[in-house]
């Protein structure tokens, strides 16, 4: 498999202000893989360590911080000794033993030549809960699943990809059946790498599905061991009516339509979770579009997305040939999967926003902080590139830049861009 934040493992690796690295990111996406294959092809040698699935390491930082301590019990344990230059010492599912992230803090202080490396799927679930954070004596990556660029590499598409990277429009026009045929096969796949790598292999759908689902399972099946018992129920709710607040033509998300007389402070605590735990991206509404856009956002008004479009569409149980062969049954769903696709790729760089007018008469999907430039981005389900809302926007706080990803090929008006949208990636 290949993955993009390889780089930043080498550039962390190479960095001579390097401090312990904390990489987060939900169930299944992949960081356990990338950690060990990162050891293996940079490291003489890998000291893996998961604290979920050993009781007795759990306990490893309760009597003190002394790092000779810890490293001699680390040998113990794997077999060998360690040659801190020359060894990745990993600890996944860090939150589950008690003080691993304070550990963090004397690696840093007392033994900066170790390089070490913890991750965690509920590392911001554990935080939520008051565990002490080591503010600036970590770094800190986070990973999605794959993104569709990702997408195209490990499916062999690297040359078209060479040309996206670049935006050579003129040879990309080419390809534009090819890259949408893609783009559909991504929207039923997704990115969570254990489902890009069966179907890389076996090329069958009805498998990815059902790897799909069992990822699915998985999640539920932490709801119920790891999120407060009291608010169990609720993070089940939210998650299942994810499909149905998408699939309405305003996708604010309304606490109504989780059952009669629901209110916000019933489920907030609900929406952290699973918020924290990675499995829903939440994208505030700007009511006043200006800079710093976080500075304006309403945290009270929101859209709430999944992780992962493929996730969505299993959570939906579609069928590959309703997506494949652009069938008319996607109604409003449609637009949903594609906000959803879009909203999970401008993720991987950008803190993402929306607008709505006050009255509700115009809304803009996205709004995103590039260059000190705020640009309102529209997203079109297929090739009817009415801009309404995008033009009644323009016109009122005149961006320096606005963009419109639509299934049809690249093409600049005098007031936006529209970009097709298996170009997310690079902007």
């Amino acid at each position: 498999m290949i993955r993009h934040l390889y780089q930043d493992l080498l550039n962390w690796k190479n960095s001579a202000t390097r401090k312990p690295l904390i990489l987060q990111g939900a169930r299944q996406v992949g960081k356990t893989w990338l950690m060990k294959e990162f050891g293996k092809r940079e490291f003489d040698q890998v000291a893996y360590l998961n604290f979920e699935s050993s009781e007795r390491l759990k306990t490893l930082f309760l009597v003190d911080f002394d790092i000779s301590r810890i490293i001699s019990i680390i040998e113990i344990e794997i077999g060998y000794k360690i040659q801190a230059e020359k060894c990745l010492i990993i600890f996944d599912e860090i939150q589950e033993a008690n003080k691993g992230l304070t550990v963090l803090k004397y690696f840093y202080e007392q033994a900066p030549h170790y390089h070490i490396i913890a991750a965690g799927s509920l590392l911001g679930v554990s935080l939520q809960k008051g565990t002490s954070f080591p503010v600036g004596k970590v770094d800190f990556l986070r990973i999605y699943p794959m993104s569709f660029f990702e997408f195209l590499e490990n499916n062999d598409q690297q040359l078209l990809l060479e040309q996206l990277q670049k935006s050579n429009w003129e040879v990309l026009a080419s390809f534009h059946d090819k890259l949408i045929g893609l783009l559909r096969l991504y929207f039923f796949i997704g990115g969570m790498p254990e489902a890009v790598a069966n179907y890389q292999q076996y090329q069958d759908l009805n498998q990815v599905r059902d790897i799909q689902e069992k990822i699915l399972l998985g999640y539920e099946n932490d709801f119920a061991k790891h999120a407060p018992f009291d608010i169990v129920p609720r993070i089940r709710l939210v998650w299942s009516h994810l499909i149905s607040q998408l699939a309405k033509e305003n996708r604010k998300f309304i606490y109504g339509q989780l059952k009669k007389g629901a209110r916000a402070k019933d489920f907030e605590m609900a929406i952290t979770w699973l918020t924290e735990a990675g499995l829903i991206l939440k994208v505030a509404m700007v009511e006043k579009p200006a800079l710093p856009l976080k500075a304006y956002a309403d945290i009270d008004i929101f859209k709430l997305f999944c992780l992962d479009v493929g996730l969505l569409n299993a959570m939906a149980e579609n069928s590959p040939r309703i997506l494949l062969e652009k069938n008319s049954i996607l109604t409003e769903f449609k637009g949903a999967l594609t906000e959803q696709f879009v909203a999970q790729q401008l993720t991987l760089k950008h803190d993402i926003f929306y607008w709505s007018a006050p009255n509700a008469t115009a809304e803009v999907d996205f709004l995103v902080q590039k260059d000190n430039q705020m640009i309102p981005i529209e997203v079109k389900a297929e090739e009817n590139l009415k801009s309404k809302s995008l033009k009644v926007f323009t016109d009122k706080f005149q961006p320096q830049q606005a963009i419109r990803f639509s299934m049809s090929p690249y093409r600049e008006q005098d007031w936006m861009a529209n970009m097709p949208l298996y170009a997310v990636n690079g902007f």
